[in-house]
């Protein structure tokens, strides 16, 4: 919270105009920082906005979480401060089809869009995009990541348009080392702040499970 900014209570949002990418490993799941900065966009003293992109659990799995965590998606949503895009029909597209750029990704970035320009103009500096699994957007998008790119590129105009923030979670070990450079290497050139939960360099030990970096334009803060 302190690396982040987000251990005052200040607004608008801390992370306002920023892309954060969170890159986890299999045996360190990076879900839990996902949870937090969810936990903390939907905090009872904000007027904060969050758009959830879903590829990876439904609504139900998120909601007991948050409640474990002393969130209620239910009301937030009712409220209209938390928007869910349930995409898990998408994982596995029959056929051909998926994600495109002429078909669903324009047409999910559109509904993002007007999710957004809805909203009343004081809180588009308060809202979070977030992206639960961009590995899993691949697989929708009949493994193409340039499509995943392309979508992203378009979700970065909107942290300059509006002012808010993009949040997204990929997993670092699942590419081979001839896929890894391209992909990764352009997501963090996109992000503003990475954060990467990997274990600990001595190995598993009973008390800690790993180590959470965090990159300020590659600058290690915390």
């Amino acid at each position: 919270d302190e690396a982040l900014g987000l251990d005052q209570v200040i607004e608008p949002w801390p992370l306002r105009g920023r892309v954060v990418a969170i890159e986890d490993q299999v045996e360190t799941s990076g879900s839990f920082v996902l949870h937090h900065l969810l936990k903390r966009s939907l905090s009872p003293n904000s007027s904060n906005v969050t758009i959830f992109i879903a590829f990876s659990q439904p609504f139900s799995h998120y909601d007991r979480i948050l409640r474990k965590l002393g969130c209620n998606l239910v009301s937030q949503r009712d409220n209209s401060r938390f928007f869910f895009f349930d995409m898990l029909k998408l994982q596995c597209p029959d056929g051909d089809d998926g994600i495109t750029p002429e078909g669903g990704l324009i047409a999910l970035y559109g509904k993002i869009h007007k999710t957004i320009s809805a909203l009343p103009e004081i809180s588009w500096k308060n809202v979070s995009i977030i992206i639960d699994d961009l590995s899993l957007m691949e697989v929708a998008a009949n493994g193409s990541s340039d499509y995943v790119l392309d979508f992203l590129h378009y979700c970065r105009t909107l942290t300059s348009e509006f002012d808010c923030s993009l949040i997204t979670l990929n997993h670092e070990d699942i590419y081979s080392s001839e896929d890894r450079p391209t992909f990764f290497i352009q997501m963090e050139y996109l992000a503003d702040i990475l954060i990467k939960a990997e274990p600990l360099a001595t190995g598993l030990a009973t008390d800690v499970h790993g180590q959470v970096p965090i990159c300020y334009s590659c600058f290690i803060v915390g």
